[in-house]
């Protein structure tokens, strides 16, 4: 798929991939072997059905392989844009075994792009049933749980917090990776299926999960894991220093790249430092880039192969000038007399052996220490839970990192009634596989209703 020029992207946020032209995806359409047993289908979350979408693009029916995906997926241009398709349904392509997989995830937001562009009906939903469903976040899972149960004929009301639905796919996400424009699009389309969303609706706060199970037959709960991590370490107050969700929002969510035009400030450092190794972490540094830093550091304490950042994002942030202090760990914060941030102290790492996730243990190098001159530090080393609903929600079981503890085939909570999914039972996770537990979670909410 071809992209803009590093030099030309990184002066603003517009998009960077930018996307098929319909005979360029009927040339990768061809690549597909049409599989009678697809692995392909087998390593996506949702299930979609990857050889007949596929086929319908090398036919020149690209609207009709839309409506093939939106039968198990609701939010295909987002995952066509941001699914780590490389880990997930491309990394069982059998194409893949000798040469390189058919773009499955290109070719999704190819046929979603068409269908946006063109427009497209909806599918006809199943007689209404008169149960009624809330769903506790307009995130990945929220959405597509409310999806899926609006296909069903249950009548679904989604409640968030903020005042725009999206969770982390409008505040998290930055634009050039996820236009809001297409978020926006997905949303709608939801809407148009039945779908009812509430803005402004803290739950937990404006109302309690027992308040919503007096009004609605059962309730999904898809509030995510925004509660930043920090490292504990000396001069973490100083000012100058975000976490990746605060820096994150205020520029994709709250637009304060406009400022002054927009009411919401942020700190334009010159020598950035982010530390963290996942897509976060490239999203902040890559952002960080756009808001004119003259440099931009990213501190990782593996080595390059162990980085768990998607490698096409990796590969774009270095394109656009971004740096890459490897094998590297931050030990103190040091601040000048104003309390601002103005140096990293560090120490060299080397690689032992594996932890329990499979990497190699980072260990400390004696007398390796050293200082990175900064002025803005950004820290991305992942979200916990917020305990806020479980605190407030009795019945409510939580694990000792605070995260709902489910069934994780039916998303089933201790609370009768009550189901989860997403990075609020698992920590955080992918766009995809929220959106899978909030599909499993439906499944499961319809057979419960069914029984009611």
């Amino acid at each position: 798929m071809p992209e803009r020029s590093p030099l030309e992207r990184v002066m603003d946020f517009m998009e960077v991939p930018l996307g098929y032209a319909a005979d360029a995806a009927v040339v990768e359409a061809e690549r597909c072997l049409q599989c009678k047993d697809p692995q392909c289908v087998k390593g996506c979350p949702v299930g979609i059905n990857i050889p007949r979408f596929i086929k319908l693009i090398l036919e020149g029916k690209p609207g009709e392989a839309a409506k093939k995906i939106k039968e198990t997926s609701s939010l295909p241009a987002v995952c066509g844009r941001v699914c780590p398709q490389e880990d997930q349904c491309e990394k069982l392509c059998i194409v893949g075994k000798k040469n390189k997989p058919v773009a499955i995830g290109n070719l999704e937001r190819y046929a979603a792009d068409w269908e946006m562009e063109h427009g497209g009906g909806i599918p006809e939903p199943k007689p209404p049933t008169g149960k009624r469903v809330a769903v506790v976040g307009a995130g990945p899972a929220g959405l597509t749980c409310a999806g899926e149960l609006a296909k069903m004929g249950h009548d679904v009301t989604i409640f968030e917090a903020l005042h725009k639905a999206g969770g982390v796919l409008v505040y998290g996400i930055p634009e050039y990776r996820l236009p809001k424009r297409i978020v926006e699009e997905e949303i709608n389309y939801l809407e148009r299926f039945g779908v009812r969303i509430v803005l402004d609706a803290l739950i937990g706060r404006t109302y309690t999960i027992d308040d919503l199970l007096k009004e609605f037959d059962a309730v999904f709960v898809g509030t995510g894991a925004g509660h930043p991590t920090f490292l504990n370490i000396p001069g973490e107050n100083l000012n100058g220093i975000y976490s990746a969700n605060e820096y994150l929002t205020r520029i994709n969510f709250m637009k304060a790249n406009l400022f002054p035009q927009s009411h919401t400030p942020v700190t334009r450092g010159r020598n950035i430092t982010v530390i963290g190794g996942g897509n976060v972490a490239m999203d902040a540094a890559r952002t960080a880039l756009r808001m004119k830093a003259e440099t931009v550091t990213v501190i990782y304490r593996r080595g390059r192969e162990e980085l768990p950042a998607r490698i096409e994002e990796v590969t774009r942030a270095e394109e656009e000038g971004v740096r890459f202090q490897m094998l590297t760990s931050p030990l103190r914060f040091v601040g000048n007399s104003e309390g601002w941030v103005e140096k990293v102290e560090c120490e060299k790492m080397e690689l032992g052996e594996p932890d329990t996730t499979g990497r190699r243990r980072p260990l400390s190098v004696a007398g390796s220490e050293f200082a990175i001159d900064t002025d803005l530090v950004i820290v991305a080393i992942g979200t916990d839970a917020n305990n806020l609903l479980t605190n407030v929600t009795p019945g409510l079981e939580a694990n000792k990192r605070g995260y709902i503890v489910v069934d994780e085939a039916t998303g089933k909570t201790t609370k009768k009634g009550v189901y989860a999914g997403g990075d609020n039972t698992t920590g955080a996770a992918t766009v995809i596989l929220a959106m899978g537990a909030g599909k499993r979670a439906a499944m499961a909410i319809d057979e419960y209703l069914q029984a009611k």
